[in-house]
């Protein structure tokens, strides 16, 4: 065989052995983040390559106007290890990292911001927990460097609430630096503004969280993607997480119940106002406990329908897909 085709040969083997022996996946979603990528590019590398695994970096242009995905092409072009996902336009920061996920090669993600505010050099800390037997690490902004008022009062807020309703130890969710093992990500769909809540999710499949204090920077270049708009989304997520954390595969607890409670408080007072009726002769047909009492019951019986309906949407979305009420983390046979 000739000499420069066995030298080919050898190096298709390299690449493929290197692309199926990947330990680590970093995932940054990015628009309009052109002044960041290279700056961010060279400090992961510089960071990654004292760290003794093989990685990829995987840039997600989510619709950006600018020129990040040129940035990205170029960076691309000169490193292998980079992987470059443009998406048709912008679909928000949860599918950006849902579509990077889902192209990740490696047995951990670390899951950051292209806005230079996560610290590349925060990363062998976050892996160094995941060795340590964790299945997700977070990263958390104890000297955070946003608006008190727009940004850190509403996250403190928030994040109380969450942690404590959904019993997740984590003081900073809405940290973008975090780390997973791959298989505690697998079979999770990521959808809305989930990604933020994944270590909650993570927590309902049994991982086990650990949580790091991460440097934070200012924002060198444009502005925040948020505002104090998401205190409302925040407000709306609690109520789903709430649902997924306690009634996913048993909705009727929570809709039958409620409606077995309003229609009976319904029926005792149809039935007190008709003894009313019956008994001294009164007149009920003006009366707000009328109006109230048929609401109830109305309402009742529509919120134990819902529950029936859930449940039969519950156990199609699993047996649809052949998925499991139960997550496995080591079979011994």
């Amino acid at each position: 065989m000739h000499p420069s085709t066995e030298k080919n040969r050898d190096s298709i083997y390299i690449a493929l052995n290197y692309q199926n022996n990947i330990e680590l996946s970093i995932i940054i979603p990015a628009k309009n983040e052109e002044n960041s990528l290279e700056i961010l590019y060279k400090s992961i590398i510089n960071v990654l390559d004292c760290v003794e695994k093989s990685y990829e970096i995987i840039f997600i242009n989510d619709g950006s106007t600018d020129n990040t995905q040129h940035i990205i092409e170029k960076i691309n072009a000169s490193d292998k290890r980079v992987v470059g996902i443009e998406l048709r336009k912008s679909f928000g920061q949860t599918p950006a990292l849902a579509a990077g996920i889902d192209h990740a090669r490696g047995n951990v993600f670390v899951l950051m911001d292209a806005d230079l505010q996560n610290d590349p050099k925060d990363i062998p800390r976050l892996l160094a927990k995941i060795d340590e037997g964790y299945d997700v690490v977070s990263g958390w902004r104890k000297d955070r460097k946003d608006k008190l008022i727009t940004r850190r009062i509403p996250s403190i807020i928030a994040n109380y609430c969450l942690a404590h309703l959904a019993k997740t130890p984590i003081h900073d969710l809405g940290c973008a630096l975090k780390a997973y093992r791959r298989d505690i990500l697998e079979g999770i769909n990521i959808y809305g503004d989930m990604h933020r809540y994944l270590p909650i999710y993570a927590r309902m499949r049994g991982a086990k969280i650990a949580e790091i204090v991460v440097t934070h920077h200012r924002r060198k270049f444009g502005k925040s993607k948020y505002g104090l708009s998401r205190v409302f989304k925040v407000v709306v997520d609690i109520f789903t997480i709430q649902f997924f954390a306690h009634f996913l595969t048993k909705p009727m607890r929570i809709f039958g119940t409620t409606g077995i409670v309003l229609a009976i408080i319904g029926t005792i007072m149809a039935t007190y106002l008709a003894l009313t009726k019956l008994i001294y002769g009164l007149q009920i047909g003006n009366r707000p406990l009328l109006i109230f009492s048929v609401l109830f019951i109305l309402v009742g019986v529509q919120l134990v329908g819902l529950g029936i309906l859930g449940e039969l949407l519950s156990r199609n979305y699993f047996e649809s897909q052949g998925r499991k009420t139960y997550s496995i983390k080591k079979l011994l046979s």
